[in-house]
Order: C-alpha cells, then sequence, then structure tokens
C-alpha cells in the first residue's frame, strides 16, 4: 500500500491543483457560475501623456509682455478739519486754504501690440493723473489713457516705446474646464509674479462686478495688484485679463476672474477705432420668467423673459413693446436668459433690424424693433 501511495502520489496532487487552476479561471468548463467583472481599460497610447515638469517656456514667453503700473491721484483737501465747517465756509466761503495729496495704487497691464496699446482694467487707471508703466527689462515710461469702458472693467492705453515683446493671443473660445493657467501680474507690488493653477469654470455672470460678464474662472491664485494681468495657457498664450477675486479677507482664496481674450480684444478694437464701445440698446428692463409667472402665463416649461419697464422714445416703445409682455425669441435665438438676450442685442450694430417673437395676453405676436446707441447709463 506504502509502495502505491507512493507511485500514485504525485500524479494525483498534479491533478488536483490543475482542477483547482481550471476552477479558478474557467468556472464555466466544470459547471460553476461565470463571474461578469466589466473593467475599464484606458487606450493605448502611442507615447505616455504626461504633464510637463516646468512652465519655464510658458512664462519666458508670456512674462516680458506683462508690464507693471504705478497710478497717481492728487487730491486736494482742506488743511484743516476747521475749514470743513459749514459755519466757518459761511463767513470765508470756498477761497480757503488746500493742500494736495498724492494717494498711488498698482496694478498690472498687457502688452498687446509692437505699436505700444496695452490692455488693463479701468478700476487700476480710473481717475488717475498719471501713470506709470514698468517693463520687465527695467524701462519705465509714462502712459495715456486711449479709451476705457467701465461696463466690462477694460481700459486701453498706449506708450511710445520701441521694441516692444507684445503677448501671443490664445483661443478663449476653446478652452476648457481643467486646463492649465498661469496668472502674471504684480501683486502687492513685490513684482512681477507667476502662480498656477487650473480653469475651474468659463461663462462666469451674475456675478455684480460688470454690466456685461463672462468671466474666466481660475483658482490660480489673484491677489491685489495682479488686476490687469495676464491669464495664459500652459504655452504661453493669452486667453484672458485678470480682473477679480472672491474673497472675503482680501486675499486669494482660490476664486479669481478674467476677462476672455476674445472679449476684450473686441472691446480694445471698438476703442481703439471709435473711442468707446458702441453697442446695441432697445430701452427695456426685463426679469426672469419665474414658475409662478409662467404658470399665469400658461407657458410651463417655455422659455422667456418679461419686459419689466420700457425707456420713453427707446426703440422698444417704438416698436411697439409693452410692459408685461413675455419675449419668447430676439431673431431666433431663445430668450431663456435676460443677461444673454440683452448682451445679444448690445453685439447688434445700431440700425439694425431684430424680429422680437412675443406673447401677449396669451397671443403670439412678431415685432420689428430698429437697434439704437446705447447710453452711457445702465440698462439694456
Amino acid at each position: 500500500m506504502f509502495q502505491a501511495l507512493r507511485f500514485l502520489g504525485w500524479p494525483l496532487l498534479a491533478g488536483v491543483l490543475l482542477a483547482l487552476l481550471l476552477m479558478q479561471y474557467f468556472p464555466q468548463w466544470v459547471g460553476l457560475p461565470g463571474q461578469d467583472v466589466h473593467l475599464r481599460q484606458a487606450p493605448f497610447y502611442s507615447r505616455m501623456q504626461e504633464g510637463p515638469v516646468s512652465y519655464a517656456e510658458a512664462v519666458n514667453l508670456a512674462s516680458p509682455a506683462v508690464a507693471n503700473l504705478y497710478t497717481t491721484k492728487f487730491v486736494s483737501k482742506p488743511s484743516h478739519p476747521l475749514f470743513e465747517d459749514p459755519q466757518f465756509r459761511r463767513f470765508f466761503g470756498d477761497n480757503l486754504p488746500r493742500q494736495q495729496r498724492m494717494e498711488s495704487s498698482l496694478g498690472s497691464a498687457v502688452i498687446m501690440s509692437p505699436e505700444g496699446y496695452l490692455l488693463t482694467n479701468n478700476h487700476v487707471v480710473a481717475g488717475a493723473d498719471q501713470i506709470v508703466v514698468a517693463l520687465k527689462d527695467g524701462r519705465e515710461t509714462l502712459a495715456r489713457i486711449i479709451g476705457s469702458d467701465p461696463e466690462t472693467d477694460l481700459a486701453v492705453l498706449k506708450i511710445d516705446i520701441g521694441n516692444l515683446p507684445a503677448i501671443t493671443l490664445g483661443r478663449s473660445d476653446t478652452i476648457n474646464i481643467g486646463d492649465v493657467t498661469l496668472a502674471i501680474g504684480n501683486p502687492f507690488g513685490v513684482g512681477q509674479t507667476v502662480t498656477m493653477g487650473i480653469i475651474s469654470a468659463t461663462g462666469r455672470n451674475q456675478l455684480g462686478l460688470n454690466t456685461y460678464e463672462d468671466f474666466i474662472q481660475t483658482d490660480a491664485a489673484i491677489n491685489p495688484g495682479n488686476s490687469g494681468g495676464a491669464l495664459v495657457d500652459a504655452y504661453g498664450n493669452l486667453v484672458g485679463i485678470n480682473t477679480a477675486i472672491f474673497s472675503k479677507s482680501g486675499g486669494s482664496q482660490g476664486i479669481g476672474f478674467a476677462i476672455p481674450t476674445k472679449l476684450a480684444l473686441e472691446v480694445m478694437q471698438a476703442i481703439i477705432e471709435h473711442g468707446q464701445v458702441i453697442r446695441g440698446w432697445l430701452g427695456i428692463e426685463v426679469q426672469p420668467l419665474t414658475p409662478e409667472l409662467a404658470e399665469s402665463f400658461g407657458l410651463e416649461g417655455r422659455p422667456g423673459i418679461v419686459v419689466a419697464g420700457i425707456y420713453r422714445g427707446g426703440p422698444a416703445q417704438k416698436a411697439g413693446l409693452q410692459p408685461g409682455d413675455l419675449i419668447l425669441r430676439i431673431d431666433g435665438e431663445p430668450a431663456s436668459d435676460g443677461r444673454r438676450s440683452m448682451n445679444q442685442v448690445a453685439r447688434a450694430k445700431p440700425g439694425q433690424q431684430i424680429r422680437i417673437e412675443i406673447m401677449r395676453g396669451g397671443q403670439p405676436m412678431e415685432l420689428s424693433a430698429e437697434i439704437g446707441v446705447r447710453p452711457p447709463v445702465n440698462g439694456s
């Protein structure tokens, strides 16, 4: 018996191991239920798609075209608080001695062309009596304001100096959430600084910062002094003009906003050509179609904006629009968002005829309006 076990033991052990392997990898062969596991396999790449270990090349390309701004404003104030007393002024009038005080602020600007045109934020240079532009190569010069557009918070400056390094323009309309971005500017006046992050969102609006808002949101650190600086992609191409931060403390909290290059270029070209941005205007105030209003109109689930007010003598009144009308479409575009629709009107050229589809008293109507020139006040 012992001899038989010695003779048959190894074949039996090998057979048992083979059977266990078959049960493990091919259970259906031995009548056991199979396990369906669906794994998501990454596609084969010809080479590894890895991020760069340095953005030095992008910074070297873009940073010479980002300048530091130093603005000064002269403020006149009484030489003594007593001179502000109404009773004192009653006897001596307004011809009282006053002293001049100089206020300084700082920001950034982007050199857009070799001819010396710079883009920055309007709030950086508004009211400035003197603007000093300091280039990265050490040169300094005075700038003059060609024009500004407070409604997008942009301003165009001009400097007369040769051999200027202009920024390379990127396409802000093709960027994606998750793309790497670099913010270049002069935060707190410490000198040119670069911070890195990603694009957190695009098309941000209704923030209450500007009349016309279409912001790129990024978590690249943007601090006071970065305003007017460049937001560039990983290759050093300009995709936005840094404008504002969302912060309760005044420091960067990873929520910064930049004006897309596409919008900034439209504003810059209009200012250079006309001295201002000429926008279309209908002369209406609108409000969103709430579920309650939609129910009263019998239009549950349909897009639209409600005419809340009409400017007397404006294009909308001449076209026959009335308060309470529900605008369904403007020139074929659904009027689902008031801000987007008013931006559509603003982009139209004055004198252009547009079709406005409305609902009034439950009846559909179509009106034709001639776009006017937007006055320098809020409203659309």
